[in-house]
């Protein structure tokens, strides 16, 4: 019930679920999506205030370096942000794909979260989002781990709209 809890056991994505569990038994999706929504609101964070160093560990080399530029172009045009998380309104599988070759998965999730974010330039003057009212933002991440390795941490691999 773990898995057809989230998933369709006709999808693609079953099987693949079925194969993680195969080589990691103890392996939950319940458990993955709540780890993947407490990520998702760590490293928007971060993002969003320009310090990843708390998430790095999470992020996969290509997308800290993809977030690094952001930041990097961010503070070069003098922006400073300030976030306030609301929370993640969903979090639902998008996608599950296994390789038996090398015990890689890959699970892609999307997420919708609320937050209020404003941009500043260096005078202070709010250049985008709003200091007062929320938005939701639409992701899919995906994540990336080698089932049945010793370390239990997934990688964020690939973000997206």
């Amino acid at each position: 019930s773990d898995l057809t809890d989230h998933v369709d056991p006709d999808s693609p994505a079953y099987g693949a679920l079925v194969e993680m569990k195969r080589v990691e038994p103890s392996f939950s999706l319940t458990e993955f999506l709540g780890g993947a929504k407490q990520a998702y609101e760590m490293i928007l964070v971060a993002f969003e205030k320009g310090d990843l160093t708390p998430v790095r560990p999470f992020l996969s080399p290509e997308v800290a370096a993809a977030f690094d530029s952001a930041i990097a172009a961010r503070a070069q045009a003098g922006q400073t942000t300030d976030v306030q998380f609301l929370g993640t309104r969903e979090t639902s599988l998008a996608a599950a794909e296994y390789d038996p070759a090398n015990a890689s998965a890959e699970l892609s999730v999307r997420l919708v979260g609320e937050m209020i974010v404003a941009t500043r330039d260096a005078a202070g003057n709010v250049v985008d989002g709003d200091a007062k009212a929320p938005r939701k933002q639409r992701d899919t991440w995906t994540f990336e781990r080698e089932m049945g390795a010793a370390d239990p941490n997934w990688r964020l691999v690939a973000t997206g709209g």
